[in-house]
């Protein structure tokens, strides 16, 4: 079974209005209702668990109403990293062999890209979606230039990150227990701490965070377009 776990129990309100982001109206519907869409038309995935934050219920119940594939959703934690952990524990009695953990507010992820990252899962541990840095990198200091750094190899890490369901649940607990003051950016991180190998796939430029209203313009205009 793979499953996807999508996490939106952020308070995000960045974007602008009295919503957080991922209830934001995109086309005429919420963001998250278009970020489970993308998840769920993929043939290969067989559930999709949405975290979120006790106070979104209701919201929740309108954005998801006749949804297919939806578990019941569940409550995040504190931090992304604790809904993410909560996430993975309640899926366990449904015994997934992979989890595909999404940001609620990319809404335009591909079925190509889902599709690279499960079948990186079925030879390893560990894939992740991202798109390589083309822009000049500068250091600086107080408004100062003071290098430029190499662009070689770095690339600007996305969602879906897939994983072994047991090896990412495994990592969880394990930051808990030997890094409880880190602060983990992304779960790929997470799996790095446990030393676990995690391969890179290619992603989308249109495969975005929206995080203001620029980013939902843009996301407007890809709609539209």
């Amino acid at each position: 079974m793979n499953i996807g776990l999508i996490v939106a129990a952020g308070r995000g309100y960045r974007v602008g209005g009295p919503l957080p982001k991922q209830y934001l109206p995109l086309a005429g519907q919420p963001i998250l209702r278009h970020t489970i869409q993308a998840l769920a038309r993929h043939p290969a995935i067989d559930a999709v668990q949405v975290l979120i934050h006790p106070d979104d219920q209701a919201l929740y119940d309108d954005a998801t109403a006749g949804l297919e594939k939806l578990l019941a959703v569940r409550f995040g934690g504190k931090e992304r990293q604790d809904s993410v952990r909560l996430g993975l524990e309640a899926v366990g009695a449904l015994m997934p062999e992979t989890v595909l953990i999404h940001d609620a507010v990319r809404p335009f992820i591909g079925i190509e890209t889902i599709s690279t990252v499960l079948e990186v899962l079925q030879r390893g541990a560990a894939a992740i979606a991202g798109v390589p840095l083309a822009d000049t990198l500068k250091r600086v200091d107080e408004g100062v230039v003071t290098g430029t750094v190499s662009r070689a190899g770095l690339w600007r890490a996305q969602t879906p990150q897939g994983f072994r369901y047991k090896d990412i649940l495994h990592a969880h607990r394990h930051a808990v227990l030997t890094a409880p003051e880190t602060d983990f950016t992304d779960d790929a991180m997470i799996a790095e701490h446990a030393g676990l190998r995690v391969e890179m796939v290619q992603g989308s430029e249109d495969n975005f965070k929206i995080t203001t209203a620029a980013d939902l313009a843009r996301a407007e205009a890809i709609l539209q377009g």
